[in-house]
């Protein structure tokens, strides 16, 4: 079980940065960061400081975005990295226009399911070489998302400076975090050789362990010199410097001689993708996300089976409560199960799945005394970091970036730094299942980032980490700001849940956090819920963050999560 991260108190420095904060009543240990011009939120403090200073230089909200996702895939290895994929959103004020972003890789043009199966193979690896069989998208969605804030947003800064922080860190070290040593830890452990015991990939061990094959403890300062050298190319020749050239020749050269799959021709034929975003009403409000393949439809199918409750009455916290939004979610699940994949490769009713019609129909399958057993969600994983941005002008980002488990596959590509995601160990081997592998398509994806728009404008900025954990997240969130009008830190730091399965466990089971009362619990059991406590404040029901925008006084209200190492920073 995920320790309790309740460690992290903000630094005394962060008070220097932000105009003022504001205690909210009833929050665990956090007050509500408040500015008048630009907001930054991520899971740790030095990605949200080095965010803040691009937003202070006069950067825009995409510039500080790729600061801190640089930041992150350098001073958080165990929840991303450059060899992991990401999902946008972009608001763009002074066009009024919100674009989504999918840099999301697709799988290798030699990855199909008779190779596997040849192989010996009923399932895809988790780790290793042959679980790292997708391309890596978050460069390359940095790069797309960097050129077009410079053509269409202006004020952006140079792309050189945006990776210093990143590249400094990796060059010059960082001070490891308790999350970070934790997780380390659990990835050493022998018990399950398939999900663990990462030591054995040499450029793992090289990598995120000491030289006497020790983890790193909480203080030290640990250095990733061939993840700088190739900081250092992109931040000179762009994607470029990612995708051609000496960097994927290294990464190709180490999968390929252990018996991996992707290519050069892999590398050098991906491009990130502008998409149309998927949205939904909710109480006056319009929700924002991305379309498939993420499961943002499933966020936003939660809320538009919610418009049909008058949630507000069954007050925030209360057996009905945490019951509706758990059926809720079952329903959305069970749409997302059946439809989700890469839409090059299926149809998928998007339109249908969110209209209000359909809505409607799923709400009438909702017993409010007994809990549904008849609809089984998939099994959810994934360690993944969600960041909000929101500038002076008005423009916003709403970003996740994950490499899926801890530690992605466990690969690190020999001489380059280049952690790689195990994404494609998602892909189903039977062909009748809608996400089985099939060569140059991308993955069923469990990362999803939001917003909230108000009046044609964002609202709120939100997200969270945590796999399956997102969409349940996203609508404690939604309901507790809007149908309850808790303050953001509030809403963040309240007792959450998660219905599913970690990663690795067989379990599928309602993890409350301990805070729950012992009467809410007990209601839960009666009407069948597979009730499991779990800590008080624990990183299993994900990170979470929230830029809030007044829309009269356009003061930013921004919170970070309490289960975290995170911070939100404002000027």
């Amino acid at each position: 079980m995920r320790a309790n991260k309740k460690k992290m108190a903000i630094l005394g420095t962060v008070a220097a940065l932000c105009l003022s904060t504001v205690s909210s009543a009833g929050a665990a240990n956090r007050p509500t960061t408040m500015a008048p011009s630009g907001m930054v939120t991520t899971q740790h403090y030095l990605a949200s400081a080095a965010a803040l200073k691009v937003l202070e230089d006069g950067g825009n909200a995409v510039d500080a975005a790729i600061t801190a996702a640089a930041t992150l895939a350098v001073i958080y290895p165990h929840y991303t990295s450059i060899g992991g994929d990401s999902f946008w959103l972009i608001y763009n004020a002074k066009k009024k226009e919100l674009k989504a972003l999918n840099a999301s890789g697709p799988s290798s043009e030699k990855a199909t399911i008779d190779y596997y199966k040849n192989l010996g193979y009923s399932k895809i690896p988790s780790r290793g070489y042959l679980s790292a069989n997708t391309v890596p998208g978050t460069v390359s969605g940095w790069w797309e998302a960097y050129n077009y804030a410079d053509e269409e947003i202006g004020n952006s800064k140079s792309w050189r400076s945006l990776l210093k922080p990143a590249i400094k860190y990796a060059e010059e070290g960082f001070p490891v975090t308790p999350n970070q040593e934790y997780w380390t830890k659990v990835n050493l452990d022998t018990k399950d050789d398939e999900l663990k015991h990462l030591q054995r990939f040499e450029g793992w061990a090289k990598t995120y362990l000491k030289p006497d094959g020790q983890p790193y403890k909480v203080g030290e300062l640990m250095k990733q010199p061939d993840l700088a050298k190739t900081l250092k190319i992109i931040a000179k020749k762009g994607a470029d410097g990612f995708y051609k050239g000496e960097v994927a020749e290294k990464i190709v050269k180490d999968v390929q001689a252990n018996g991996g799959l992707l290519t050069l021709n892999d590398f050098s034929s991906y491009k990130a993708e502008w998409q149309k975003p998927i949205s939904t009403d909710y109480r006056g409000y319009k929700a924002y996300n991305v379309p498939p393949n993420s499961q943002g439809i499933a966020s936003l199918s939660i809320l538009n089976i919610l418009n049909n409750f008058d949630v507000k009455s069954l007050g925030e916290g209360t057996p009905d409560y945490y019951h509706l939004i758990v059926e809720a979610t079952k329903q959305a699940f069970a749409d997302r199960n059946k439809w989700l994949t890469d839409p090059k490769f299926a149809d998928i009713p998007v339109d249908y799945l969110l209209s209000p019609e359909h809505g409607k129909e799923m709400a009438k399958r909702i017993d409010m005394t007994k809990a549904a057993a008849d609809v089984v969600p998939m099994d959810p994983k994934g360690d993944t970091t969600w960041m909000g941005f929101i500038d002076k002008e008005g423009n916003a980002v709403s970003l996740i970036q994950s490499h899926y488990f801890d530690y992605g596959s466990g690969i690190v590509a020999k001489d380059t730094g280049v952690l790689l995601q195990n994404r494609g160990s998602y892909f189903s081997l039977d062909p009748k299942e809608i996400n089985h592998l099939e060569p140059k398509k991308r993955s069923f994806h469990t990362i999803n980032p939001a917003m909230l728009f108000k009046n044609d404008k964002p609202y709120m900025i939100y997200g969270t980490q945590g796999g399956e954990g997102q969409p349940q997240t996203q609508a404690a969130l939604v309901t507790r700001i809007v149908d309850f009008g808790m303050p953001v830190q509030d809403a963040i730091e309240a007792p959450r849940w998660l219905h599913g399965r970690n990663w690795g466990s067989s379990s599928n089971d309602l993890k409350l956090e301990g805070r729950i009362p012992k009467n809410v619990q007990d209601e839960l059991i009666r009407r069948g819920h597979p009730v499991k406590m779990i800590d008080d404040y624990t990183d299993a029901v994900g990170q979470s963050g929230v830029i809030l925008i007044d829309p009269e006084t356009n003061v930013k209200f921004g919170g970070a999560d309490p289960r975290g190492e995170g911070a939100a920073l404002g000027y």
